[in-house]
């Protein structure tokens, strides 16, 4: 019997780079929202949306990771997780589609990748093309253990 052990990933795209959010992680995907900013919130909370009456907190996903603000001005999109109980908006440049990767595929994230991204992920998965980097979702919401340099 030959068992292949796969995992699916919601795939989203920050600054040209493809990412994969485990499908498990996921509750929501929503267009561009109204946002309102809290006062001194860290930089990288953009602010809270209302998602049906519950507040969750946004997070800018490019400044989380250390990159410029989206060249062409747009909104992006939000992606819904949860972290410890509390809902979370990812917000991210596109939503790609659901994919589903062969565990063969992993690779631990190489010593040469940003170390804040090493921090962030869980490893890469070597696609048709180009690579898959997966974001683990506690760790990237977890601003005490990865704070960034300034």
């Amino acid at each position: 019997m030959n068992e292949t052990s796969t995992r699916n990933f919601v795939t989203v795209t920050i600054a040209g780079q493809l990412f994969g959010i485990p499908v498990l992680c996921v509750q929501d995907v929503l267009g561009p929202q109204s946002i309102t900013r809290i006062p001194l919130a860290p930089p990288e909370v953009a602010g809270a949306l209302n998602l049906r009456g519950r507040i969750v907190t946004a997070i800018d996903v490019r400044r989380r990771l250390n990159l410029p603000p989206r060249s062409d001005g747009g909104r992006g999109m939000s992606v819904v997780v949860e972290h410890r109980g509390e809902p979370y908006s990812l917000l991210i440049d596109s939503v790609g589609e659901v994919i589903e990767v062969d565990e063969a595929a992993y690779e631990r994230a190489p010593a040469t990748l940003d170390p804040l991204w090493r921090v962030i992920s869980s490893g890469i998965y070597r696609l048709d093309g180009e690579l898959l980097l997966s974001l683990d979702v506690d760790r990237l919401l977890d601003f005490g253990s990865t704070t960034m340099a300034a």
